[in-house]
């Protein structure tokens, strides 16, 4: 059977018609969630949580997790994935209209955190009928969504995989991420809190992305992959790289959008409100599966699998790879089988036809 039989081809929207309380203090007058989902609608389900500037396309940006005997089975599996609150991908964001008004919420945007935009998935997944997540999956900003998840709704969710995150937002991770607003906010497009979707030249927006684009990858790979190899303009490929990457993001996403989520990321602090970080830890049952990347700058193994030690049924696994913090959205075939194993070890759907790492 087709695998595109059981695809939503369109993205799909639930609108919040009454107030959406935020962590902050603050609330939203209404609240619209895009998504997408794959496989047969069910009482339980398969939830996959994006990155930073992803969406709820994750059969796009995570395509080779999708597919027969796949860690993500539309034949077995009802897959859901949403843009996150803050978003600019159709779910409520920046870029967003609030009730009645003219202009987008722009530089007004409240505050929101990891644990609000579990608050609207967990809201998605009620209009949608979905009792239970056999599994919450994702990697990085995903993965602190997948953490909340076991800690705002366990009696909902069977199992997690936490993917390149650790529990907190390092002081390291903080670090990069104020440089990255710093940009932003030094660009003279920024004056006055706006920014709209591709102005241009966005040159701040695009100084942030190559800022990430170092911290998503290691000194090895860059080495590599360019050394001190000169492009056609004169300067060095690197440099060209990453331009391009800066052009690539002005063109795709919004920057106001940008500076919500990067914040939301440094919220991200599983002990905030629940004791301290070992205490909100050890209070997650569920089996958990943290997957961490061998040269990830940016969220170190160590910190990685001290997370892992600290869950009662949690277990590490690593990619060895040399690509960095990306590497899981490179090595896809390897988070793929340490998927599967994990699904089929803790019986989260029938037994899979094939053998990992065959």
């Amino acid at each position: 059977m087709s695998l595109k039989r059981w695809i939503s081809a369109e993205t799909e929207f639930l609108d919040i018609d009454e107030v959406f309380p935020l962590e902050s203090g603050g609330a939203l007058p209404h609240v619209r969630i895009a998504y997408r989902t794959w496989g047969r609608p069910r009482h339980n389900a398969t939830l996959v949580c994006h990155a930073l500037t992803g969406s709820a396309d994750a059969d796009d940006w995570w395509a080779e997790l999708f597919g027969p005997d796949r860690a993500l089975d539309p034949e077995r599996d009802f897959i859901v994935c949403a843009n996150v609150l803050g978003g600019c991908y159709g779910t409520t964001g920046p870029t967003s209209r609030a009730n009645g008004a003219f202009e987008p919420y722009g530089g007004t945007f409240p505050e929101v955190t990891i644990r609000d935009m579990v608050h609207a998935q967990a809201r998605l997944l009620d209009h949608l009928g979905v009792d239970t997540l056999d599994l919450v999956v994702g990697g990085s900003m995903g993965a602190m969504q997948v953490l909340e998840w076991a800690l705002l709704y366990p009696e909902r969710v069977r199992a997690i995989a936490p993917i390149a995150v650790g529990p907190t937002q390092s002081a390291w991770s903080v670090a990069l991420s104020e440089a990255q607003r710093q940009a932003i906010k030094a660009d003279a497009n920024f004056a006055g809190g706006r920014y709209p979707l591709g102005a241009g030249p966005a040159q701040g927006l695009a100084a942030a992305r190559s800022m990430a684009m170092i911290s998503y990858r290691s000194p090895h790979n860059f080495e590599v992959r360019f050394g001190r190899t000169a492009s056609a303009a004169g300067d060095y490929e690197v440099q060209s790289y990453l331009r391009y990457q800066g052009e690539k993001l002005v063109n795709r996403f919004d920057a106001n959008t940008y500076l919500t989520l990067i914040a939301a990321m440094d919220s991200h602090d599983v002990g905030r409100g629940r004791g301290s970080v070992a205490a909100a830890l050890g209070s997650i049952e569920q089996p958990a599966l943290a997957i961490t990347v061998s040269s990830d700058g940016l969220y170190p193994p160590t910190e990685v699998a001290a997370m892992a030690e600290a869950l009662p049924r949690g277990e590490l696994v690593e990619i060895d790879a040399p690509h960095g913090h990306d590497a899981f959205l490179i090595h896809v075939d390897d988070v793929n089988d340490y998927l599967v194993d994990f699904i089929e070890r803790h019986g989260l759907r029938p037994r899979l036809s094939r053998a990992v790492n065959e």
